[in-house]
């Protein structure tokens, strides 16, 4: 889980103002076409998995997490490249996300189209509070998601490092349909959904300011990892709130 540390303002120190600066419109135009790339890719490992290839799925989605993972870190410091590497993090991301979401229906039918929906309901809903200036991107307000979001990385980050030496007490903790478990991810998801705010006030500052074309895509690239990241925790939410009803 990358997040939105990497739309600091900084990005812009340094950049030299083109005739062609940064725009809302570019920067939604390349999130769509990224968000297109994921949503191919991840037809690859959806019908892998629904054909019975089980192992390759899951090659995959694991090779696509780890090398979504690197991109997203290079990206976060070469900003200057964001249109390569976010194009490469959108499709190896796809494929962990096809694999990973064709699990989930297999075991939960439908449970996937329910988390798209209220994924995207979610990013309208937070973009309609920006514009209306209802939650202002203040300093105070980033520092306090920014810290919340780190915290969160450091919470599964401590999980996944246990598991390796075979302690699952967190991940199983985190992965449990306890109310504890469910309220911990629901928190997670509106950590999530405000991490959309710190999105679009980069993106809107980046175009008042003429910043360079580049930076569109990397508006693009941070906007498609927080709606990823949405996404998963939804779509976890939804599974232990199935799984409580069975």
């Amino acid at each position: 889980m990358t997040s939105n540390p990497m739309t600091n303002t900084k990005v812009y120190e340094g950049c030299v103002v083109t005739d062609a600066p940064m725009t809302i419109a570019g920067t939604v135009n390349k999130s769509i076409g990224l968000l297109a790339i994921v949503i191919l890719t991840a037809c690859v490992t959806w019908f892998l998995a629904y054909s019975g290839f089980g192992d390759k799925t899951y090659a995959l989605m694991v090779g696509g997490a780890i090398g979504a993972f690197i991109l997203a870190i290079i990206t976060a410091f070469k900003p200057q490249h964001s249109k390569p590497l976010s194009i490469g993090y959108a499709a190896l991301e796809g494929l962990f996300l096809g694999g990973i979401s064709a699990v989930f229906n297999m075991q939960y039918p439908g449970i996937v189209s329910q988390a798209v929906v209220a994924t995207f309901c979610s990013m309208f809903v937070v973009l309609l509070l920006f514009k209306s200036k209802v939650i202002r991107a203040t300093e105070g307000f980033k520092s306090t998601i920014i810290a919340a979001t780190v915290a969160i990385a450091v919470i599964y980050g401590i999980s996944i490092l246990l598991s390796l030496f075979h302690n699952h007490v967190l991940s199983g903790a985190l992965a449990s349909n306890s109310l504890v478990s469910i309220g911990f991810n629901a928190i997670v998801v509106i950590i999530a959904c405000l991490n959309f705010i710190l999105d679009f006030d980069f993106i809107e500052k980046g175009a008042e300011m003429g910043a360079p074309k580049y930076l569109e895509w990397y508006g693009a690239f941070s906007m498609l990892v927080t709606l990823i990241w949405l996404y998963i925790e939804i779509l976890k939410l939804l599974a232990k709130l199935n799984s409580r009803r069975n």
